[in-house]
């Protein structure tokens, strides 16, 4: 049986763009700078964390002292969140056919209205992620990282990707430039995706201000960490899933594939139960021919939690197909027995949905043979 771990990260060096950026953009690096002992990450010229950079990772560490202020980005960062032959190993302990990698400050916000020096972090990244793959390649998937506020550039970006064996899109899940993600102008990305028959992955993101801070003034009058982090992720993708559906982008592109990741599946019947809910009242004014739920079972997939117990009702309610698993090691909130915790999941399935959710429909999700 295939197990595929589909929501995992790498932690990028420190020194990743000082290194891969084009000469032009390197004094405006991604870079961490010590000032008076505390930690600063820098991007776009500004700092957009400092003092906590070990809680970017962390999965090993006691969760007070990583927010301590003590500790520095390495202390975050375990050999196997950033070299290759050490995150073999750890698949091999986990007992962990490939992993799925997603970036970490890759991820972050790029502070900059240069389009172009935010293009230029894409791919210095994307060209430090093809390199890590190949090392490994049967064991981990790489997902490519593009500026959606350029769409020409971030689709030439993308084709490239491809082209190094990429397997998928990170896509924010937060309306850039005031357009949501299904609007039709960021189409081109989304239509070579599905030519290449591969998904669009929405991925829960850290974003210090903006749209894609859910729940905002809770935040600000300090609802702590477990309201952050656990309702953070769905407040970020219910949002950004129904917008796909509902601005008709699977009617566009049918064959298009989107994954939720990091927000769990046990909301997924939730939201197609509540869309098509309003749909029966609104249907006159919707331009959708089909039910919400319809284009959530056909297009949509949704990445289990570790510990969630819902996964049985999600491949009775959304479709056997429809769910994977992913461990988000080695962020913060993972954790290191995440592979023996999903076994545990699906214990009670029967034969044919543990092989789905633990491997073959991240296999076939992803494109790997």
């Amino acid at each position: 049986m295939a197990i595929i771990d589909c929501d995992s990260h790498i932690m990028e060096p420190a020194d990743l763009w000082q290194r891969y950026l084009e000469p032009k953009y390197r004094d405006r690096a991604i870079r961490i700078e010590d000032e008076d002992g505390v930690e600063k990450l820098i991007i776009g010229e500004r700092v957009v964390l400092q003092r906590v950079l070990a809680g970017l990772g962390g999965a090993h560490i006691d969760r007070v002292k990583l927010f301590a202020g003590g500790l520095r980005y390495a202390d975050g960062c375990p050999p196997a969140s950033y070299e290759p032959l050490a995150r073999a190993e750890l698949l091999d302990e986990w007992g962990v056919d490939r992993g799925v990698l997603f970036p970490t400050i890759g991820i972050l916000p790029f502070p900059t209205d240069d389009l172009e020096l935010a293009n230029a972090y894409c791919r210095a990244y994307n060209t430090w992620q093809a390199e890590f793959f190949q090392t490994i390649p049967d064991r981990v998937v790489p997902i490519a990282v593009v500026n959606w506020h350029d769409v020409d550039a971030a689709t030439k970006e993308l084709e490239r990707c491809l082209k190094l064996g990429f397997r998928g899109l990170f896509v924010p899940p937060e309306t850039v430039a005031d357009r949501r993600p299904g609007n039709s102008h960021f189409d081109p990305l989304w239509s070579r995706l599905q030519d290449a028959d591969l998904p669009g992955c929405l991925h829960v993101i850290v974003r210090f201000e903006g749209a894609a801070i859910p729940f905002s003034a809770w935040h600000r009058s300090g609802a702590g960490p477990v309201f952050g982090f656990g309702m953070g992720a769905t407040g970020q993708l219910m949002p950004a899933m129904a917008s796909l559906v509902l601005d008709q982008l699977f009617e566009r592109l049918p064959r298009l594939k989107v994954v939720s990741v990091e927000a769990g599946c046990g909301y997924a019947a939730y939201l197609m139960d509540r869309l098509d809910e309003k749909y029966h009242f609104f249907r006159a004014m919707s331009p959708l021919q089909e039910k919400p739920s319809h284009y959530i079972r056909r297009n949509c997939y949704f990445v289990a939690e570790p510990e969630e117990r819902t996964i049985g009702a999600m491949l009775n309610l959304v479709g056997e197909d429809n769910i994977l698993w992913g461990s988000d090691y080695p962020h913060v909130d993972s954790r290191l027995d995440a592979a023996d915790l999903i076994r545990q999941s699906v214990a009670d399935l029967d034969a044919a949905s543990k092989r789905r959710v633990m491997g073959e429909n991240g296999a076939r999700v992803f494109g790997l043979g």
